[in-house]
């Protein structure tokens, strides 16, 4: 899909390839080790790509790919619906064995830094002072 938007706009196949890759995060080099070319040759496609695109930056290429990946997007939220929903699966299933940590409050009392009395009227002093 991108491809196919980033050719009608006047980039070589190649060049479309370099530029859906960089829109997905990879580095130079990372391009270049997976389209089995040199470091320099992707830096020429890009220098290409920012002229063809009328762009100044590697961030305005992506910027101008994020609407054309629209496949991507839609599979990232799913995966977050779907990670989301076992969180929550998961914090329903562990609520009872949970045990806070810290200076957490437990059913209401509140701890103060260096003893003293909680709301509670209670002492927080515990072992002697120590």
């Amino acid at each position: 899909m991108l491809r196919d938007v980033l050719i009608q706009k006047g980039l070589s196949n190649r060049e479309a390839e370099v530029a859906e890759l960089v829109s997905k995060g990879l580095s130079n080099k990372e391009v270049a080790n997976q389209l089995f070319v040199t470091e320099k040759t992707v830096k020429f496609h890009l220098t290409n790509i920012y002229k063809k695109m009328n762009v100044k930056s590697r961030a305005q290429l992506i910027v101008w790919c994020l609407p054309h990946l629209g496949f991507v997007e839609s599979e990232i939220r799913a995966e977050n619906n779907n990670q989301s929903a076992a969180t929550t699966t998961a914090f329903n299933n562990n609520a009872t064995q949970t045990i806070p940590a810290g200076s957490a409050t437990v059913a209401g009392a509140t701890t103060l830094p260096g003893g003293g009395m909680n709301r509670n009227g209670n002492s927080d002093i515990g072992m002697g002072g120590i």
